[in-house]
């Protein structure tokens, strides 16, 4: 049986990486007692993978990881035991069963991910909402990315699947902010993968805004899987609801 797990990843632990948030999570599944699988021979690990590593000093309440349980356990009672032996910062939020193929796991099949960046620090236009429409309504956004190996232009406006201003979000983040928050919905995975800071940076140079007048707080909200046919547009189901609750029987 495979399950999947959703957290939120909040505080001073935000400024941990993904090898210590893998460390952390491994130590959990053993103290909470989950009875997740281990692969064979010489050096046996978990059998765990994550959807798409959170970069340091971000924030999160849709952060996944996939496991492979040896017994099936209740979903509710999965939570219940791991946020009892883990720490502030890191937040169980559900366990659900998934499917069985290696092509369902979330690292196979994210495909896009919303995102909410606060503006905190800077001197922003009047007609901010505008520029941001305006911005968006192009037909091509050219940036300069780095890769492994070079840099590279690439229009990223593809990638850019939602960019507006968001309204009531004075309690969106954790420290107080004020109203101008950004929210954006990008694409994530293996195939095409957009960097919120990459975006915020194209549109602050549009905008004519220095970037370094400004200060972005960046903020995960959830991560989804493309469930439509090859050809057909979009159809975004969250990797949560992709899975089902584990009950007693």
């Amino acid at each position: 049986m495979k399950a999947r797990i959703k957290f939120k990843k909040y505080g001073a632990l935000r400024f941990i990486g993904h090898l210590d948030v893998m460390r952390y999570f491994q130590k959990v599944m053993r103290r909470a007692q989950i009875p997740i699988a281990f692969t064979g021979g010489y050096s046996p690990h978990m059998i765990m993978s994550f959807a798409s590593p959170l970069g340091i000093g971000l924030t999160s309440e849709g952060e996944y990881f996939d496991i492979e349980l040896t017994e099936p356990i209740e979903s509710e009672k999965a939570v219940r035991q791991m946020n009892e032996v883990g720490v502030e910062g890191i937040e169980v939020l559900s366990f659900r069963q998934i499917a069985e193929e290696k092509k369902a796991t979330g690292m196979a099949i994210v495909a896009a991910a919303d995102y909410l960046v606060g503006l905190r620090k800077g001197v922003f236009p009047d007609n901010l909402e505008e520029l941001v429409q305006n911005f968006i309504a192009q037909d091509q956004i050219e940036v300069l990315k780095q890769t492994k190996r070079s840099e590279k232009v690439v229009d990223i406006r593809p990638m850019i699947y939602q960019m507006k201003m968001q309204k009531n979000c004075s309690d969106c983040f954790e420290s107080p902010t004020d109203t101008r928050v950004v929210a954006l919905q990008l694409a994530a995975g293996s195939v095409e993968n957009l960097k919120p800071d990459l975006v915020m940076s194209a549109f602050l140079n549009f905008a004519g805004i220095k970037d370094s007048d400004v200060t972005c707080a960046y903020h995960r909200m959830e991560m989804y899987a493309n469930t439509a046919e090859e050809g057909q547009p979009r159809n975004l189901v969250s990797l949560e609801n992709l899975g089902k609750e584990i009950v007693g029987k």
